[in-house]
């Protein structure tokens, strides 16, 4: 890659202290070339400079010599209109000259906003960013086989730019994330933040998978038809003025680009990976700092320091009877709940032997700590769930089968109408009306088709409007079904029987 080379004075009228009139007259120009008016004489840059914001009192003198400084930097050009009226040589020295943008005016510009943008924005890792591409990559498969240039030039128009935005949203999020690891705020407000971007983690975990494979895959199709055939296509229905290799070069470098985050042609581990090692590494460390947080929010406790602070309490309690309460309060010194305990054989003890003399009597911990004695019983028998385990295996096997029979057979093999599959079990039907349900809960593409997967990836299903206004009938052994004639292609990973 080519190092960037920047031209010394693009940015040079962003310093000083009077920066702020040549950047606001910058943005009266930029804001004019969204209205298609590429040149603007002196009355025309005053007008434009209130519209974005530029309120302080400016005379002649001072706006021509901030518009000279920007022509001498190179981002202005300079013109005479010899088209206008004018009345008086006052009128025509002012309104002779006419200013225009020229391309390094447009690029810094460009680079101003971009900055601002890049300053104000912040990362996320969008979920239906990568659901958007894996749809984009579908659409761009399907145009590659009927589809003209023009629509296979549009549909790799927007697969770039959904790869740019998860590539850029990546970028800050993760810089936003190593910030957040490393920044030093009210344990408060770390506490909610961390929670929250963990929770937030996890969530764009659980989608990631899924939608790389289905990217990967969609890669590998639009391979097999070449990528070279498919530049020229788009080059073909982009309809350039002066089409050249550099316009190539660019698509090329792009689809390296999209190659790199999720299928490598030399084999070497997806960035996209990288993403999933860095996510998962962020949430261990926010739980540590989030447990380091819980643990500092707790008082520390400490033996010699709790004996220190009841020695001070005796030393200022005035009363010998607060002393005995304060004494009892604290060690737990109270009337004996076991006296009613006897000895294990009473007959070996005297009743009017003095406790000093009798035999100790083994008293329960359990007495002490919750006023009772333990009472000991026939332990339990213990249930013999063999047969219970064996069976719930022999179900769920068996329910595995039904499902995968039941894809098989709605595998279709192709594009059929929903006329076509007649008679279903229901168990069958009811697996058909879930797809259906999931292919009309999609947002229809341009030419009205519809296309879902399920939540593992094996089963994908692409729906299409009815011609005509066809009405299908289906039977099950639970009743007659009636609605749109759709035309379906249902495939399952592997292919059906």
């Amino acid at each position: 890659m080519d190092p960037f080379r920047v031209p010394p004075e693009l940015f040079r009228f962003t310093d000083g202290s009077r920066s702020g009139l040549p950047l606001a007259i910058l943005h009266a120009f930029g804001e004019a070339n969204e209205r298609l008016e590429t040149a603007l004489g002196i009355d025309d840059v005053r007008t434009r400079l209130r519209e974005v914001g530029w309120l302080e009192t400016l005379d002649d003198e001072d706006l021509v010599k901030a518009l000279d400084q920007l022509k001498g930097q190179g981002h202005l050009d300079v013109v005479q209109s010899h088209a206008g009226d004018y009345r008086t040589a006052s009128e025509y020295e002012r309104r002779n000259l006419q200013y225009a943008l020229t391309r390094q005016g447009e690029a810094a510009y460009a680079g101003v906003v971009r900055a601002n943008e890049v300053l104000n924005a912040t990362g996320a890792l969008q979920t239906a960013t990568l659901e958007a591409l894996g749809e984009r990559l579908g659409e761009l498969a399907k145009q590659l086989e009927d589809g003209t240039d023009r629509r296979v030039f549009s549909t790799l128009s927007e697969v770039e730019s959904h790869l740019e935005a998860f590539r850029d949203n990546t970028k800050r999020f993760n810089g936003d994330l190593q910030r957040l690891l490393h920044a030093e705020a009210d344990l408060a407000t770390f506490h909610e933040v961390k929670a929250a971007t963990v929770a937030y983690l996890q969530e764009f975990l659980n989608d990631l998978e899924h939608h790389t494979h289905t990217i990967a895959t969609r890669i590998k199709e639009i391979d097999d038809h070449g990528i070279e055939r498919v530049h020229r296509r788009a080059l073909n229905g982009a309809a350039l003025l002066r089409p050249d290799q550099r316009w190539l070069d660019v698509r090329k470098a792009r689809w390296d680009g999209l190659r790199a985050w999720f299928l490598p042609e030399d084999g070497a581990a997806p960035r996209v990976e990288d993403l999933h090692n860095l996510a998962r590494r962020a949430i261990i460390t926010l739980l540590q700092v989030l447990d380091r947080i819980t643990e500092s929010r707790r008082r520390a406790s400490s033996a010699v320091a709790d004996f220190r602070e009841l020695a001070r309490w005796f030393t200022v309690v005035p009363a010998q009877e607060d002393l005995h309460r304060l004494w009892s309060t604290m060690f737990g010194l109270s009337s004996a709940r076991h006296a009613h305990l006897a000895h294990a054989d009473p007959e070996v003890v005297s009743t009017t032997a003095s406790w000093l003399d009798a035999p100790p009597v083994e008293v329960s911990e359990l007495l002490r700590s919750a006023g009772r004695t333990e009472r000991f019983t026939r332990t339990g028998r213990v249930r013999d769930v063999s047969a219970i385990r064996a069976a719930r295996v022999q179900q769920a096997i068996q329910e595995r089968a039904e499902l995968e029979a039941a894809w098989n057979m709605l595998d279709t093999g192709g594009v059929v109408r929903l006329s076509a599959f007649e008679k279903l079990d229901h168990t069958v039907f009811e697996r058909l009306l879930d797809l259906l349900g999931q292919a009309l809960g999609r947002p229809p593409g341009a030419e009205g088709t519809r296309r879902s997967t399920t939540s593992d990836g094996q089963i994908e299903i692409v729906l299409r409007p009815p011609r005509n206004g066809a009405v299908a009938r289906l039977t099950t052994t639970s009743g007659v079904f009636r609605g749109p004639d759709y035309e379906i292609e249902i495939s399952t990973a592997g292919g059906g029987a």
